[in-house]
């Protein structure tokens, strides 16, 4: 899954992609590079980000998705939301989108009913507060059941209300320390065993750089590392903004393990 950031403040600038121009070399990059899914985010949801209209991220999101479009007009595209108004939007103009919201469905009420009308899969990922209030709520007594839980807990009830497929997503740098990132990338197994899809979102992220001392964009060789220990621990999606890297890195361990 890579990344296309169609907004002005995501944390690691090179993936910001603004005009139709830019966009659309940007998709066909990735393309040639090896992505799958293409995930259009027009919000910021990093620590600390400042709310978007959703009128804006509306205008944003479709402009994102309508330049994907004339690039590629099958590969497989995800919205980065938590507003049921943005995926209604594209899905009318564009069909089928998967959904992936940072809110699991919690933010906006409508979200669990959109992803059932429409029969679209979704990503609920693990989360608490909001960007400005994420990194006060890190209280936990072990992060890796309370996170497993909460997301199964999650599933249980959107597959309930409809939707069609439920992909986990443990929320790696949302309402969480350094360390308790760190273990939750070393239990990943544990949530990877319940039987869902499992996505990981890990790239450049401000917890491997505090560890390392560096800047997200000096962060690829770290993220490569971690992207494998997530492909050993159960991943199936790596979202990323490197897409080239991540394709290589997929190879190389399908070849190791023979898959």
């Amino acid at each position: 899954m890579s990344i296309l950031n169609v907004t002005p403040d995501s944390f690691f600038a090179a993936s910001r992609a603004e005009g139709e121009p830019q966009v659309c070399s940007r998709v066909e990059q990735m393309l040639r590079e090896g992505a799958d899914i293409i995930d259009v985010g027009g919000c910021s949801t990093r620590p600390g980000a400042a709310d978007v209209p959703t009128s804006e991220e509306v205008r944003r999101v479709l402009e994102g998705v309508e330049a994907v479009r004339k690039v590629s007009g099958d590969v497989t595209l995800s919205v980065d939301t938590f507003h049921s108004e943005v995926v209604e939007a594209v899905v009318e103009r564009f069909g089928e989108v998967i959904i992936n919201d940072v809110t699991a469905g919690e933010r906006d009420s409508r979200m669990v009913e959109i992803a059932a009308h429409y029969n679209l899969p979704m990503v609920v990922m693990h989360s608490r507060g909001t960007p400005q209030t994420m990194q006060q709520l890190t209280d936990y007594v072990d992060v890796v059941d309370e996170v497993r839980d909460y997301l199964l807990r999650r599933a249980e009830k959107l597959t309930r209300a409809g939707v069609r497929e439920v992909i986990l997503d443990p929320g790696i740098g949302f309402a969480k320390t350094e360390e308790q990132n760190f273990a939750l990338l070393e239990g990943l197994d544990r949530i990877a065993g319940e039987g869902y899809e499992v996505l990981a979102g890990i790239s450049r992220k401000s917890f491997m750089c505090r560890t390392l001392g560096i800047a997200p964009e000096e962060a690829l060789e770290a993220t490569t590392a971690l992207h494998w220990a997530c492909l050993e621990r159960g991943a199936t999606i790596l979202r990323v903004h490197d897409t080239l890297a991540a394709r290589q890195t997929i190879r190389l361990f399908e070849k190791l393990y023979r898959l």
